[in-house]
C-alpha cells in the first residue's frame, strides 16, 4: 500500500487524494517528530508560569478573558471539543472527512501548534485504521477554523462520539478505538483548540474537486468537438494562430483539445453546403473560450490550494523563537474565494453544454438532424426530455454559483465577526462538479447518437474511439424511445470515470 510520509513543509495535493481517496498509510516523519517536541517544551513552559497566555491557560474565543487554572485545564481541553462538536445534518463523506484529518495532522506536524508526538502519532493511527469519525454537513463558518466539522473528528481521537468502521459500520469511536489496539488521547492545554483550528475541511474538498473538474473538463471539450462535429460546423475556429492572438492559456488548450479529436473528420466543413451558415453560433464557436476560461480559474485556484497546502494554520501558534502569538491565519477567506470561483466557472460550462444539446435536438437549427434526434419523430420522443433533465441541473449549477464567501454571520458574543463561509462554499463545490458531469454526460449522450445518424460521411478517428467506448459502456445509440434514466446513468458513469477521456487519448495523444 502506498504510504505518504508526514514532515513539517506541509503536503501535496497528490498526498491529500491518495490518503482521501486511496487510503494510503500515513507516517511521520522523524523531521516532525523532533519538530513536534519543540515546540511542546515551549507550550509545557509557559503553561507552568502564572501569566495567561490564549489557548494555553486561558478560555476560548469571547471567553479569552478568564484565565484557567492548571487542575481545569485538561477538562477544558476536553469541554472545547464536547462543546464545539455541534454539527447538524447529513454525514459528510468519508473522503471528505479522510482530507480534514489529514490535513489538520499536516499543521499539526508543522511544529507550530504545541501538540505532543503522540497526539499527532493517534491521528495517524486512526487514519491507518479506517476509522472515520462522523462528520455533518452544518456547524462550519469557515472561520477559527472549520470548527464543528474538526471538533468531531478531535471527539473520536477521545474516544467520544460516533464513527465509521473500515467496513462502513457506526458504532461507537471508543469501541473502534480499542478493536484496533488505540489509546485514547487524554488532551493536555492547546491541544483541544489546536486540532480545530484550521481551513482544512474547506481544503480538502478544494484538492479534490479540482481533481474532478481537471477531468470535467477534458471531457467537455470532447463532447463540444463531437457536437461540433454532429452540427456539421467550421474546425477553422480552432486554429492555433486564432488562439495566440488572444493568449489565455486555458483558451488555447481547450482548442487544441478540440482539434486533436476532430483531426480526420469527414463531417466537419460543410458549413456552407446546402443551408449556408457564415459562422457557427456562439455555443459552437466559442466553445474554447468558456472551457478555457475555467481553465485559467482552475490555475488560480490550484496556485491557492498550493500555499494553503504549505501553511500551518492554527492560533495561536508557536513560533522558532518561542514566542506563542496569537494570529488570523484560520480565516478561510482565500480558499472561500477560489471555491465560488469555480462554481461560477462550472456553471458557465454547463451553460454552454446545454445550449449545444438543445441545438442537436432542435430539427431548425440542427442543419438536418432528426427532430429531437428521435427514430420516429412524433411516435419517439427521442431525447426531448433529457434536454430538460439537463436544463434543470443547469438551474440548478446556476443557484449554486451565488457566492458564499459573500455572506457573513457575526459569532462568539461578536468576537468572530466576520467570517468566510468557506465550509458552505466548499459543499456547494462538490454538489455542482457532480452536476457539471450529469451535464457533459448528456452532451455526450446526444452528441454520438447524432454524429451516428450522420449517415455516409465518417465521423473523425478520436470520435469513433469515443462512441464505441461509449457503446461498450452501456451507454446506447440510436433506436426507438426506451427507459432513458439508466442509459443516462450509463453515460453519467462512464464521464465520472474518466472513461471518455481514457478513449481519445490513445488517438489523440494526452489531452491538456
Amino acid at each position: 500500500m502506498h504510504t505518504v510520509v508526514v514532515g513539517t513543509t506541509g503536503v501535496t495535493a497528490s498526498d491529500v487524494l491518495a490518503v482521501a481517496r486511496g487510503g494510503a498509510r500515513v507516517e511521520l516523519s522523524d523531521e516532525a517528530v523532533s519538530a513536534l517536541a519543540a515546540a511542546r517544551e515551549i507550550v509545557d513552559a509557559l503553561a507552568a508560569k502564572p501569566e495567561p497566555v490564549y489557548g494555553v491557560s486561558t478560555g476560548f474565543g469571547a471567553l479569552a478573558t478568564r484565565h484557567i487554572s492548571p487542575e481545569l485545564r485538561a477538562q477544558l481541553q476536553r469541554n472545547i471539543v464536547r462543546s464545539h462538536a455541534a454539527g447538524m445534518g447529513p454525514h459528510v463523506e468519508r473522503e471528505v472527512v479522510r482530507a480534514l484529518m489529514f490535513l489538520r495532522l499536516k499543521t499539526v506536524c508543522s511544529g507550530h501548534t504545541g501538540v505532543r508526538p503522540s497526539v499527532a502519532q493517534t491521528m495517524a493511527d486512526i487514519l491507518n485504521a479506517g476509522i472515520t469519525p462522523v462528520v455533518h454537513e452544518f456547524g462550519s463558518l469557515g472561520c477559527s477554523g472549520d470548527l464543528a466539522p474538526l471538533s468531531h473528528c478531535a471527539l473520536t481521537l477521545m474516544g467520544e462520539g460516533d464513527a465509521e468502521g473500515p467496513d462502513g459500520t457506526i458504532r461507537p469511536a471508543g469501541e473502534l478505538l480499542a478493536a484496533h489496539g488505540i489509546e485514547p488521547v487524554e488532551l493536555r492545554e492547546k491541544e483541544g483548540l489546536a486540532l480545530l483550528n484550521g481551513t482544512d475541511g474547506m481544503l480538502g474538498m478544494l484538492v479534490m474537486a479540482l481533481a474532478d473538474l481537471e477531468t470535467l473538463y477534458k471531457s467537455a471539450d470532447i463532447t463540444a468537438a463531437l457536437s461540433l462535429e454532429a452540427l456539421l460546423g467550421t474546425d477553422r475556429v480552432l486554429a492555433p494562430e486564432l488562439h495566440a492572438i488572444r493568449p489565455h492559456p486555458g483558451q488555447g488548450a481547450s482548442a487544441a483539445n478540440m482539434l486533436a479529436v476532430l483531426k480526420g473528420s469527414e463531417l466537419t466543413g460543410h458549413h456552407q453546403d446546402d443551408a449556408p451558415r457564415v459562422q457557427d453560433a456562439y455555443s459552437v464557436r466559442c466553445a474554447p473560450q468558456v472551457a478555457g476560461a475555467g481553465r485559467d480559474t482552475m490555475t488560480h485556484a490550484r496556485l491557492v490550494a498550493d500555499r494553503e497546502l504549505a501553511s500551518a494554520v492554527d492560533n495561536p501558534v508557536v513560533l522558532p523563537d518561542g514566542r506563542v502569538e496569537s494570529n488570523g491565519n484560520f480565516h478561510g477567506a482565500p480558499v472561500a474565494y477560489v471555491l465560488d470561483f469555480l462554481a461560477i466557472a462550472a456553471a458557465d460550462l454547463g451553460s454552454i453544454t446545454e445550449r449545444r444539446t438543445d441545438r442537436l435536438l432542435d430539427k431548425n437549427r440542427s442543419h438536418g438532424l432528426p427532430p429531437f434526434l428521435a427514430d420516429d419523430a412524433g411516435v419517439d420522443s427521442g431525447l426531448m426530455i433529457a434536454q430538460y433533465t439537463q436544463a434543470a441541473l443547469v438551474s440548478e449549477m446556476k443557484r449554486l454559483a451565488v457566492p458564499a464567501s459573500a455572506d457573513s454571520i457575526p459569532s462568539s458574543a461578536m468576537q468572530e465577526d466576520h467570517v468566510s463561509m468557506g465550509w458552505s462554499a466548499a459543499r456547494k463545490l462538490r454538489t455542482a462538479v457532480d452536476n457539471l458531469t450529469r451535464i457533459v454526460a448528456i452532451e455526450l449522450y446526444a452528441a454520438t447518437r447524432a454524429v451516428e445518424l450522420r449517415t455516409g460521411l465518417t465521423p473523425a478517428p478520436a470520435s469513433q474511439a469515443a462512441i464505441a467506448a461509449a457503446r461498450a459502456a452501456g451507454v446506447a445509440g440510436p433506436g426507438p424511445d426506451r427507459f432513458l434514466s439508466p442509459d443516462l446513468a450509463a453515460a453519467d458513469a462512464f464521464v465520472r470515470g474518466g472513461h471518455l477521456v481514457e478513449a481519445v487519448e490513445p488517438v489523440t495523444g494526452p489531452l491538456a
